[in-house]
C-alpha cells in the first residue's frame, strides 16, 4: 500500500514540474499562458501533499519532539510510545467522517476552465487520512505490548470524555480554556512525542468539539487550506532541487572549490563550512539536508587538521541557524503564503542580514582559531588545482544566484523558479553522463523522490495544522485581546520586537520555524503593522529568531541532528556553541533595531 502511495505521489511530482515548467514556458516564450494548468495542479498538488503525509506517517519522518520521550525508561517510555500511537489513531478516527463530509460537500463546486468537481480535489484528504488510519490500526496490532496499548487506549478516551463531560464548565471559562487546549493539551502532546502535526490537530479538534458550536468540517476546511496554497507548490520542489544538487555531485564540488582558495588559512575550513552553508541553504528546504550535504566532504579534514570535533558540530549548527534568512528558504516562502507579503521583497530582504549574522560568526570563529592554534593551514592550493576546481563548480555555483536573482529581480515566482532549478540539475545530470560518461545513480535519484514527497508531506501538514489552530484563536478572541495586550506593553515597537523575538526562540525550540510562524503570524503580524513595523523587517526577525531557537540546547532540535551528522556526542558540544549562540543574539539585536539592514536592498 506505501509502494502504491510513493509510486503515485513520485508520478504526482514529476506531473506537476512538467505542467509548471510548461506553463512558464508558454508564458514568456510565447505570451500565450495556459490557464487550466494552474486548475489541475493544485488538484494534484494536495493529492501530492496527502500522500506525501501517508508515507511519511509509515516511515515515522512527521516532525515531533522526541527529547523527552527519549529520556524515559522501561514501562514508562513503553506507555509513552503507546499513547502517541493511540492518540494518533483516535484522531483520525474522528477526523476522517469530517474529511469524507467536506469532499460531499465540494460535489457542485466546479473549477472554471476543466469544470472539474471540488470532489476531485477534496477526496485526497478522506484518502490520505484513512490511509493512515489503516497504517495506524497495522501498527496497533504490532504493538509489543498489548496491555500498555490498551491502557494509553482508554486514557486518551478519559480525557477526550472528561473534556466533553466538562464542556459547560470550560465555555464559561471564556478564552481561558485557550490554555487548556492550547497550552496545556498541546504542551503534553509534544512532551509525549507525537508529532507535531497531530498535536495541532488534536488541540484543535476537541477545542471545537468540547466548546464551540462550529461544525467539525471547519477542521479539514482550514486543514485543506493551508496545504494547498499556491505559493507551497515550491516546497516540494526546491527539496527535490536539494536532493538533486547532492545525487549530481554539485554540493560537493562546491565545497571542494573553497577549501582550494581558503582552506590553507588558519580556521579556513570554519570559513569553507560556513560559506559552503550559504550556498546551498535552503535550496534542500531542509537544514538537515543542508548540513548533510557540507558536513560529510570537510569534517574529516578538519578533524585531521586538529579541529575539536564538538566545535565542529556547534559551528554548524550555528551556522544552519545564521543561514534561516538565505533565499530560496521555506521559510521565507511559507511567510508569503501565509502574510501576503511579497515573497521577492522577503528574499532581497534577507540576504545582508544574514551576511551581519555570518560576520559576528566570523569574528568568534577567528578568534578561537587563534586561541586554540589547531587549524593551522596545510597546503596551500595551486592556481591550477582552484581553477580546476573552479571549472567543475561553476555549473554548481551559478544555480544559487541564477534562482536568487530570478525571484528577487521578478523575474519569476518563487515555484517556477524551483521548477527551472530542478530542471537545470537534471540537464546538469544528463550532460555530464553524455559528455564525462558519469554514471547515473538511478536509485539515490529515486530514493530522493521519495525523500522528498515524505518530507513534503510532512511539512505541508505542519502548515495546514497549524492554520487550522490559527483559525481557532483567532475566531475565539484571542488575537483582539493579546494585541490589546501587547500594546500595553513598555518600549512600544522596541519593546513589541524583544517580546517576539523571545516568542518566537521559544517555539522554534519546540515546533521548529515553520509551524511557529503558521501559527502566530495571522495574530502578530497585524501588532506589528499597528506599531509601523514594516513586514518584511518584521519577517526577518521573526525568522532569525526562530533560526536560532531551532538550534539552541537543550529544546532545539536542529542541534540533536548536527550532533548526528557529525557523529559527536550530544554533550560534546554544548560549552562550545554557547559562544556562537551569543555572537547570533547579538547580530539579531542589531538587526532588530536597525531596520537598515532588511529593507536597504528592497526595490
Amino acid at each position: 500500500m506505501v509502494a502504491v502511495a510513493a509510486a503515485a505521489a513520485g508520478v504526482l511530482l514529476l506531473t506537476v514540474a512538467v505542467l509548471l515548467l510548461t506553463g512558464a514556458v508558454s508564458r514568456f516564450a510565447f505570451n500565450a499562458p495556459i490557464v487550466w494548468i494552474d486548475e489541475l495542479v493544485s488538484t494534484f498538488f494536495l493529492w501530492l501533499a496527502m500522500l506525501g503525509a501517508v508515507i511519511a506517517y509509515q516511515r515515522a519522518e512527521h516532525m515531533r519532539m522526541a527529547a523527552v520521550a527519549m529520556a524515559l525508561r522501561g514501562r514508562l517510555r513503553d506507555f509513552v510510545d503507546a499513547l502517541s500511537l493511540a492518540a494518533t489513531v483516535a484522531l483520525l478516527v474522528f477526523l476522517l467522517p469530517p474529511a469524507c463530509e467536506y469532499a460531499l460537500d465540494e460535489w457542485d463546486i466546479t473549477t472554471s476552465t476543466l469544470a472539474l468537481s471540488g470532489a476531485w480535489r477534496a477526496a485526497a484528504l478522506p484518502v490520505g487520512l484513512g490511509l493512515m488510519l489503516i497504517l495506524g490500526v497495522l501498527h496497533c496490532v504490532r504493538f509489543r505490548d498489548v496491555a500498555i496499548l490498551t491502557l494509553a487506549g482508554l486514557f486518551c478516551a478519559a480525557v477526550a470524555l472528561t473534556l466533553h463531560w466538562f464542556s459547560p464548565e470550560l465555555i464559561a471559562l471564556g478564552n481561558y480554556r485557550l490554555l487548556i487546549f492550547f497550552v496545556a493539551l498541546t504542551g503534553i502532546c509534544i512532551a509525549a512525542g507525537l508529532p507535531i502535526a497531530f498535536c495541532f490537530l488534536i488541540s484543535t479538534f476537541l477545542f471545537l468539539a468540547c466548546t464551540t458550536t462550529v461544525p467539525l468540517t471547519v477542521v479539514t476546511s482550514r486543514l485543506n487550506e493551508g496545504m494547498s496554497h499556491v505559493v507551497l507548490l515550491a516546497v516540494p520542489l526546491f527539496i527535490w532541487l536539494g536532493s538533486l544538487v547532492e545525487v549530481t555531485g554539485m554540493a560537493k564540488a562546491m565545497v571542494n572549490f573553497l577549501a582550494t582558495l581558503v582552506g590553507h588559512w588558519r580556521g579556513g575550513l570554519n570559513y569553507v563550512l560556513m560559506a559552503a552553508m550559504y550556498l546551498v541553504s535552503g535550496i534542500s528546504g531542509a537544514k538537515a539536508a543542508d548540513m548533510a550535504a557540507v558536513a560529510p566532504p570537510l569534517f574529516p579534514e578538519m578533524r585531521a587538521r586538529g579541529a575539536d570535533p564538538g566545535d565542529l558540530v556547534a559551528l554548524l549548527a550555528a551556522t544552519g541557524a545564521q543561514t534561516e534568512t538565505i533565499p530560496p528558504s521555506i521559510v521565507l516562502i511559507t511567510i508569503g503564503s501565509v502574510t501576503g507579503v511579497s515573497i521577492a521583497g522577503l528574499f532581497a530582504g534577507g540576504i545582508l542580514p544574514s551576511l551581519v549574522m555570518g560576520l559576528f560568526l566570523g569574528v568568534v570563529v577567528w578568534w578561537r582559531s587563534r586561541r586554540a592554534g589547531t587549524a593551522s593551514g596545510g597546503a596551500r592550493a595551486s592556481w591550477s588545482d582552484s581553477a580546476r576546481c573552479l571549472l567543475v563548480a561553476v555549473p554548481a555555483l551559478l544555480l544559487p544566484f541564477v534562482i536568487r536573482t530570478a525571484v528577487v529581480e521578478g523575474a519569476a515566482t518563487a515555484t517556477e523558479v524551483s521548477t527551472l532549478g530542478v530542471f537545470y540539475a537534471i540537464a546538469y545530470l544528463l550532460l555530464a553522463r553524455v559528455a564525462f560518461g558519469r554514471p547515473i545513480d538511478w536509485r539515490a535519484i529515486v530514493t530522493g523522490i521519495v525523500n522528498t514527497v515524505s518530507l513534503s508531506g510532512a511539512i505541508l501538514l505542519i502548515v495546514g495544522a497549524a492554520s487550522a489552530m490559527a483559525w481557532s484563536l483567532t475566531q475565539s478572541g484571542f488575537a483582539r485581546q493579546l494585541t490589546m495586550l501587547m500594546h500595553q506593553a513598555p518600549g512600544g515597537a522596541y519593546g513589541f520586537l524583544l517580546v517576539s523575538i523571545l516568542i518566537f526562540v521559544i517555539l522554534g525550540s519546540v515546533l521548529e520555524g515553520l509551524p511557529a510562524i503558521v501559527l502566530m503570524a495571522p495574530i502578530t503580524y497585524p501588532i506589528a503593522r499597528s506599531f509601523a513595523i514594516d513586514d518584511i523587517h518584521y519577517s526577518i526577525v521573526l525568522v532569525l529568531a526562530m533560526g536560532i531557537g531551532l538550534f539552541i540546547p537543550p529544546f532545539g532540535v536542529g542541534y540533536y541532528t548536527a550532533c548526528a551528522i557529525g557523529k559527536v556526542d550530544t554533550g560534546a558540544a554544548l560549552r562550545p556553541i554557547i559562544g556562537y549562540m551569543v555572537a547570533l543574539v547579538a547580530g539579531l539585536m542589531l538587526i532588530a533595531f536597525v531596520p537598515a539592514f532588511t529593507t536597504s536592498l528592497l526595490p
